[in-house]
């Protein structure tokens, strides 16, 4: 009798996991791609690591409490590549919180969460699914991110 598995998966679909950073530059990033120009709520966010390219945003939805706690989702696009492989974009939709000081403005933390929109993927990205999570990195003077997640393409 022989015992044969079975993997839930296709047979070329890849697994990987994600890391790397990100910081905002409208130099290297400048415009998001045809079919998502309103995606500039703001810069364009380098990302360097397992992706390399540029993230735009579009905010949805915000909101801020006098306690200090802000609230914000919306949708993102993703042009670059998964290392070093062909160039793709993918579609996520995010939910962010954070904790400011009410009395100066300033953030103490922050994380957001990236699922990748199921079905979005082109070039490189064809098929992919999985998910980001970034986390702030308070600096004194900048703020930058650190991401970690999982991407399948088919």
């Amino acid at each position: 009798m022989a015992l044969q598995l079975v993997s839930p998966m296709s047979a070329d679909a890849a697994n990987n996991r994600l890391s790397g950073d990100a910081y905002y530059d409208a130099v290297q990033c400048p415009a998001p791609p045809a079919g998502y120009e309103d995606f500039t709520t703001y810069p364009g966010l380098v990302m360097t690591g397992s992706l390399e390219g540029c993230l735009y945003t579009k905010v949805i939805t915000s909101k801020a409490t006098p306690g200090g706690v802000y609230l914000e989702s919306g949708e993102e696009v993703f042009v670059g590549s998964l290392d070093g492989g062909p160039v793709g974009t993918f579609a996520t939709t995010y939910k962010f919180e954070s904790k400011f000081d009410p009395d100066s403005g300033v953030q103490l933390h922050g994380r957001c969460q990236h699922p990748i929109v199921e079905g979005s993927g082109t070039g490189g990205f064809e098929g992919a699914k999985g998910r980001l999570d970034f986390k702030d990195i308070i600096g004194e003077t900048v703020t930058t991110y650190i991401y970690r997640g999982h991407i399948s393409l088919r």
